[in-house]
């Protein structure tokens, strides 16, 4: 479990360094939320 945890925010910190507004954080935001909900409903 740590390590997802750690993967996952390394990701994040990618993703956000990767953001130049508001509006792009936003996205990246909502396509992380929408990858996870996936990854709940495979379970």
């Amino acid at each position: 479990m740590k390590s997802f945890v750690t993967v996952l925010t390394a990701a994040a910190l990618l993703v956000l360094a990767g953001c130049n507004t508001v509006k792009g954080v936003g996205q990246d935001v909502q396509k992380a939320g929408e990858a996870i909900e996936g990854a709940a409903k495979k379970k």
